[in-house]
């Protein structure tokens, strides 16, 4: 049996998916090899015939997590399941407004979280802010996948997350309307592709330590190695690698949909320091160093004012994202108005 810091390596979700580096001046090599089919398959098209009206999503069931926070289980009809979701509900009496917290590759699934690994419920404890992060999702980067796939099954994380969730959470709580999406590693670069597929959702997005990627062969290959890594197809996701379905997601292409937005982009040089807490995987986290940086000089070419931490020491550790989850909250809150 393996041992627990061995089953985390292999499960947190950047040691092996990594990043690539795409636009700008600065360009990294793919540090992985992705099989050459894995990302050109091609897709069916297919025709469908008007579905019929079904339910909407609802609370499956909740329960008591202790010192106020729920576990709430929600039926999404996207992709006929129930997911669960934790909840730290907002402090004030009155409404407010919500910030969702995305995880790594492994989804929360592998007890690998915001919720298991940093002290978000204290943090938060106090704020006036609904606060929720979902479990699931692994390996799927957030998004609406094209077809479904034999290893991750339906996959429309994108709908449940940017439509389904947030009108159960409106219905339950009392919400103002106003959100923030954040992610880190792997869902880093899937919370600012959520923020620009569903602009009117969001007011502020943050990415710790993450890698928005671009439809070139260097950003198809990064993500394919994530979605590989599960076991998947990357041409189940958004259609044959470089194809309109990827262009579509292309943060690189599509950053002008993030202006008005509060954008926060932090990572660090790898260099493990005090802000880290536990092991790392300091090369990752170099290599995220370069993905936000270059995202960051995207959004300055476009006049799109974000917050960039280029934090000199950092390790891709949770010690390291529990820091930049508070550093950002005072951005985060202002848009939001918590």
């Amino acid at each position: 049996m393996e041992s627990e810091a061995g089953t985390r390596a292999t499960e947190i979700d950047d040691a092996a998916g990594g990043f690539g580096m795409y636009k700008g001046s600065v360009r990294l090599k793919c540090l992985f090899a992705v099989s050459s089919a894995a990302i050109t398959v091609a897709m069916s098209l297919f025709t469908s015939t008007p579905a019929v009206a079904g339910p909407g999503p609802r609370v499956d069931a909740e329960r008591p997590l202790g010192e106020r926070a729920i576990q709430l289980d929600v039926f999404s009809p996207a992709m006929n399941k129930v997911v669960t979701n934790r909840v730290v509900p907002a402090a004030g009496g009155g409404p407010a407004p919500t910030v969702y917290l995305l995880t790594g590759i492994g989804g929360g699934t592998d007890g690998i979280s915001w919720w298991d690994d940093t002290d978000v419920r204290q943090f938060f404890a106090d704020k006036n802010v609904n606060v929720v992060m979902p479990v699931g999702g692994a390996y799927t980067m957030y998004t609406d996948w094209h077809t479904d796939d034999p290893a991750l099954g339906r996959a429309r994380w994108q709908t449940y997350l940017t439509a389904e969730l947030p009108s159960v959470v409106d219905a339950r709580f009392a919400t103002t309307g106003r959100n923030a999406v954040a992610g880190v590693s792997m869902s880093g670069g899937s919370a600012v592709d959520l923020a620009i597929q569903a602009p009117g959702r969001y007011q502020a997005v943050a990415s710790f330590s993450g890698c928005p990627w671009s439809a070139d062969a260097a950003g198809i290959a990064m993500v394919s190695a994530q979605v590989v890594r599960g076991g998947a197809n990357p041409g189940n996701m958004w259609g044959v690698p470089g194809s309109s379905g990827w262009q579509a997601h292309d943060a690189f292409a599509q950053a002008q949909r993030l202006a008005g937005k509060t954008v926060y982009l932090s990572a660090a040089s790898g260099v493990p320091g005090g802000i880290d807490r536990g092991w790392g995987f300091p090369p990752v986290e170099a290599i995220a160093s370069a993905c936000t940086s270059a995202f960051a000089g995207r959004l300055a070419q476009l006049g799109i004012g974000a917050v960039h931490i280029d934090r000199p020491a950092g390790a891709h550790t949770w010690g390291q994202f529990e820091y930049d989850l508070h550093d950002s909250w005072p951005h985060l809150a202002r848009a939001i108005g918590a």
